[in-house]
């Protein structure tokens, strides 16, 4: 009976498909498993056909439906293993069959693939001009220590044609992903010992024998990372029913050489933009620090509660089949940790208060004081100065630095301001409460008295995280080799938090890597959320120089988004309706279009007239299990961390985004001014990048200042 295995290529396509057309793959794949070899070969239903003019005479293709091919490589020899690559319109499947082929890599002794035809067409190009190049790429490299890499003949002489990383990147969608990662090293500064180290013997099978073995069941067997067996009818269906779910735990080749690193020599920073997989090579680096040691013990962290319930399922889905390995790790927010730290410490539970709270207390303290300051600007001086650089008295505060800080303060005034402080803190200890960045504090100080209790620390979205929370993250874990693994990324920020890491003791210099290639949303897509940030300036992650999403691409494609305004709210949810009931009539299935606002309040409107429609919907405030059935309407906070298909942005008006009551009066603080804009700016960055296919965005009345103009 023919056995089927699915490629990463599959995986990557199907979620994009028609509803119509993903249950003909699933209804083929089923009568595949069914069949015996000599039906299959027989088979009028399925079609299994040659391709003509393969470059891979292994190719061949079967009926999904009857406008749509499955491209599957088919054994050559005894096996009766086949594997389905790709799911593609008739023609493109032909065309797309015709230019691939499947090799063992020479090296790894995975399977891989490559566009063999572009591969040939475009490399005489490129030896053309290098002839005038003044130095070549990978001069440094000899071809024997390139093949020893798994370089074969076809990608050796492309790399040879090749002058800079640039150029590099032009081959990187044609060549095969393994080599592909070789050079990326190479041309990255890494010696030829190190990539065999961190690239070649990782993946090399332990028992491999001498010389490469090319019959396909073996070949597939070697590439575990990249290719799924499927063992019987039952497995078929489950693995079909969350293909999105396998793809997020999937580690690209661009980020397989950050985080299956053997190690580091301290801290390390991972940046980019939304979708680039930055989440994806943190889950993936605890697993490969788990299997360094029996023993080891880690904490991955991340900012808000739905977050960390997303990183825990995620990382349960790729450690499914060693789910021994989940005790040695704990999945958190840093708040809860730190909450958790002090309580074990103390044998009390603190009991932190929440924003509103807080305002109210700073409002009370201005009143009693007399205090010649606002209570928003207290509550910032206390965040950015107080807690940022942890100060514990008024000696420390007078002598402190408030750099970013637009109001200046004289002595005199800052003795005021530090009444506010401690009356503050007064009024919390009457209430038995406290703020969670004093939990941080506390637990930074109980953490540096004893043992550190982690051997590994990996976060995720860093960009959020304030000075106090990072205090925490580096008492509980010694510095050394591997001890911290950041990633993050500035354009995401949605929280007021600045912070200079060096300064903290966690410095990444020489250890800071960037994705710049976006696996979930379409280049249109990308181009256009990104002008909504290019007015501005972003930090980095370090607190020094701009960021940037310079080079920051993708390789999908689709529809522009779209744009348009109203004259009334009642107007833009009639829109939404139709736009909702078109995606659906696209099939999209309900939990695969987002709909969100700024505000709940919005949201409450959307919500009421998508129900009258008839069309139901889940409000999202936390986890929502994928399996319950409904548009998900959620605020743009909530938004962080989720991806759909489709998503509509609602109520982007002047007034509301940015929202004037959050932003600091010019005249009062410039420079919190302009960091309340870019964090609103920010906000609505992560709103748009959460679609993969389809975007729209709307308004009634007057358009948000930040939206691009219409083109």
């Amino acid at each position: 009976m023919p056995r089927l295995a699915f490629a990463q290529s599959f995986w990557d396509g199907y979620e994009t498909l028609e509803k119509p057309v993903r249950a003909g793959v699933r209804k083929a794949m089923a009568k595949f498993q069914a069949l015996t070899a000599a039906e299959l070969n027989a088979d009028k239903g399925l079609h299994l056909e040659s391709v003509e003019n393969a470059r891979d005479r292994r190719m061949r293709t079967i009926r999904i439906t009857d406008f749509w091919r499955g491209v599957v490589l088919a054994p050559d020899d005894s096996s009766d293993l086949f594997l389905l690559v790709h799911v593609l319109p008739h023609d493109d499947a032909y065309t797309w069959a015709a230019k691939r082929l499947y090799s063992a890599n020479t090296a790894t002794r995975g399977l891989e693939v490559r566009d063999a035809v572009a591969l040939d067409e475009l490399t005489p190009l490129y030896e053309t001009a290098s002839r005038k190049a003044p130095k070549l790429l990978f001069s440094g490299v000899s071809d024997g220590v390139l093949r020893e890499l798994g370089i074969d003949a076809q990608v050796l002489r492309a790399a040879r044609s090749m002058a800079d990383k640039a150029q590099l990147e032009a081959f990187a969608t044609l060549l095969p992903e393994d080599q592909l990662e070789v050079l990326q090293y190479l041309a990255e500064g890494f010696s030829p010992e190190e990539v065999y180290r961190d690239v070649v013997a990782v993946r090399r099978p332990v028992d491999a024998p001498p010389e490469p073995v090319e019959d396909l069941a073996t070949v597939i067997s070697n590439t575990t990372a990249r290719i799924r067996l499927v063992t019987g009818p039952q497995e078929l269906e489950e693995v079909l029913a969350k293909p999105f779910a396998a793809w997020r735990v999937f580690l690209h080749p661009s980020q397989r050489r950050v985080a299956l690193r053997t190690s580091y020599g301290g801290p390390v920073q991972v940046t980019g933009g939304p979708g680039t997989g930055k989440t994806v090579a943190a889950l993936h680096r605890v697993k490969h620090l788990l299997g360094r040691s029996p023993d080891s013990r880690i904490l991955l962290t991340t900012y808000t509660n739905a977050l960390a319930a997303g990183l825990r399922d995620m990382l349960g889905l790729l450690l499914e089949e060693d789910e021994h390995l989940l005790a040695r790790v704990d999945v958190t927010t840093v708040d809860a940790y730190a909450n958790g730290v002090v309580r074990q410490h103390t044998g009390s539970a603190p009991k932190p208060v929440g924003d509103r709270d807080q305002r109210q207390l700073w409002e009370k303290a201005v009143k009693q004081l007399a205090l010649p300051f606002q209570d928003r600007f207290l509550a910032q001086e206390y965040r950015h100065v107080v807690l940022g650089q942890d100060i514990r008295d008024l000696d420390g505060y007078l002598a402190a630095s408030r750099r970013g800080r637009g109001t200046g303060l004289g002595a005199a005034r800052r003795e005021l301001v530090w009444s506010g402080v401690e009356r503050f803190e007064k009024l919390l200890q009457e209430r038995g409460a406290t703020t969670h960045l004093r939990v941080c504090a506390r637990a930074a100080d109980l953490l540096a008295a004893g043992p550190t209790p982690y051997d590994h620390v990996v976060v995720d979205e860093a960009q959020d995280l304030h000075p106090a929370q990072w205090r925490v993250l580096r008492a509980a874990v010694a510095p050394g080799p591997d001890d911290l693994f950041l990633t993050g990324d500035p354009h995401q920020r949605i929280y007021d938090s600045r912070v200079t890491l060096g300064s903290l003791g966690i410095a990444t210099a020489g250890r800071s890597f960037r994705l710049r290639l976006n696996y979930r949303s379409t280049e249109e897509i990308l181009v256009w959320s990104a002008r909504l940030l290019a007015p501005v300036s972003v930090d980095a992650l370090e607190g020094e120089g701009a960021d940037s999403l310079a080079g920051y691409r993708s390789l999908l494609h689709g529809r522009r988004p779209e744009a348009g305004g109203y004259t009334t709210q009642a107007e833009e949810h009639t829109a939404l309706v139709e736009r909702v009931r078109a995606w659906l009539g696209e099939g999209l299935a309900p939990h695969e279009i987002g709909v969100c606002a700024r505000f709940n309040l919005a949201l409450d409107a959307a919500e009421a007239r998508l129900k009258a429609a008839g069309i139901p919907v889940v409000r999202v405030k936390g986890q929502v299990a994928a399996q319950t059935p409904g548009i998900r309407l959620a605020t743009m906070h909530a938004m962080k961390g989720l991806e759909f298909r489709a998503v509509s942005v609602l109520g982007v008006t002047t007034g509301t985004v940015p929202f004037a009551r959050e932003i600091t009066p010019l005249e009062a603080d410039a420079p919190q001014h302009e960091a309340d804009l870019l964090r609103e700016r920010c906000l609505l960055f992560v709103a748009c990048t959460r679609a993969r296919e389809a975007l729209s965005v709307s308004w009634s009345g007057q358009p948000s200042e930040f939206l691009p103009a219409q083109e």
